[in-house]
């Protein structure tokens, strides 16, 4: 009877290293107040969790967040430095995990903390500047000197954070037509029409959705099918659910990813859907670090089912594997990248004991498997 279990035990292990997929994970950190030493390359393999260092790109100042441009070998990064803010531009090997520095131009605005590319252009969230930055891309992939510097004007009611302007997000809409944009300072989501082929003026503004007074926009997903957008407020730990349509939103949900009765500190951080769609997550790096679960429910409404300790202190950003089999929190004060694997089916998350030991992490991306 042993023999027979150990012979099952060996064939399932067989078969479940048979379908192992390997995705390289890109891991952004803090480097100057941080532990971190730079941009870190892990393999990670995306049916048994199992990881290991391939490459660090060292020297490079606070790369705090990344884009992966498509055809997934071009990598962008923010270097968040105060007024010695910019954006690097590396060439990505997938075979072998290692990036290699091409160039880095000023950002123009100060601490940028978000970043997106695609084959045109790249564009940065500068949160102390409060403004928007545009880059032309070479044909080698490096970038050009900015296009376009967009600042926002405002304030809004919470004086210690929202004085001024503060950009903390930049996004594609779903048809790519529209750069959505969270100013946590005016508790505003701005629109700007996109126009790739116009190098004078790639955005141009097409709309904005005030949001609950105090309330910190911070990050936004767009729904799998494109028709709602989901927004985590950084300062009231609020979440709210909208409709899109040709570049247009409308609020159609108020929802919180505290629990009842909660009276701690807010610092909600990251927000994601589950590849099939059928699953919100939203971590609070406050006083709760934590990671709410919601049912995503017909027309887009959110049911709230649970919350689980990130199992560390800061989580800032997080990411699912393509396959939806896990979920890694970089939580960026206590230097380390949990895994977590997640039920397909309920959507809960369940430690796996398995991290990730990196200075001061806080941005995780995946590139497509191998």
């Amino acid at each position: 009877m042993r023999r027979l279990f150990v012979s099952l035990l060996m064939t399932l292990t067989i078969q479940t290293l048979a379908q192992e997929k390997f995705h390289n994970l890109l891991i952004g950190t803090y480097t100057g107040e941080g532990k971190g030493e730079g941009i870190y390359v892990y393999q990670f393999g995306s049916e048994t969790g199992a990881f290991k260092l391939r490459s660090t790109a060292k020297g490079v100042a606070n790369p705090s967040y990344l884009a992966l441009a498509p055809g997934n070998r071009l990598v962008y990064a923010v270097n968040e430095s105060g007024d010695k803010s910019s954006a690097s531009a590396f060439t990505f090997d997938p075979e072998s995990g290692t990036l290699k520095f091409i160039n880095r131009i000023p950002a123009g605005g100060n601490d940028p903390c978000y970043i997106i590319a695609d084959e045109k252009h790249v564009i940065t969230a500068n949160y102390s500047g409060g403004s928007l930055t545009v880059f032309g891309v070479n044909a080698d992939g490096g970038l050009t000197k900015a296009k376009q510097l967009i600042r926002h004007n405002g304030s809004s009611i919470n004086k210690s954070r929202q004085e001024a302007p503060h950009v903390h997000m930049v996004a594609f809409s779903p048809e790519r037509k529209y750069v959505t944009v969270n100013d946590l300072g005016t508790d505003k989501v701005y629109l700007y029409s996109y126009h790739p082929d116009d190098n004078n003026n790639v955005l141009i503004p097409a709309d904005s959705i005030s949001l609950t007074p105090g309330a910190g926009p911070r990050h936004l997903t767009f729904s799998k099918d494109g028709k709602y957008a989901y927004v985590l407020h950084e300062l009231d730990g609020g979440l709210t659910v909208m409709s899109y349509t040709e570049g247009q939103l409308n609020t159609i949900q108020e929802t919180s990813i505290n629990s009842p009765g909660f009276s701690g500190e807010n610092g909600g951080a990251d927000i994601h859907l589950s590849p099939d769609g059928r699953f919100l997550y939203a971590s609070n790096r406050g006083s709760e670090n934590k990671i709410t679960i919601f049912a995503v429910e017909k027309g887009g409404i959110l049911n709230r089912l649970s919350q689980v300790s990130t199992m560390g202190k800061g989580p800032r950003n997080f990411a699912i594997t393509p396959n939806g089999k896990f979920l890694l929190v970089a939580n960026q004060n206590s230097n380390e990248v949990v895994i977590f694997s997640r039920d397909l089916k309920s959507g809960m998350l369940k430690d796996t004991g398995k991290r990730i030991c990196v200075g001061a992490p806080v941005c995780l991306v995946f590139t497509p498997a191998s």
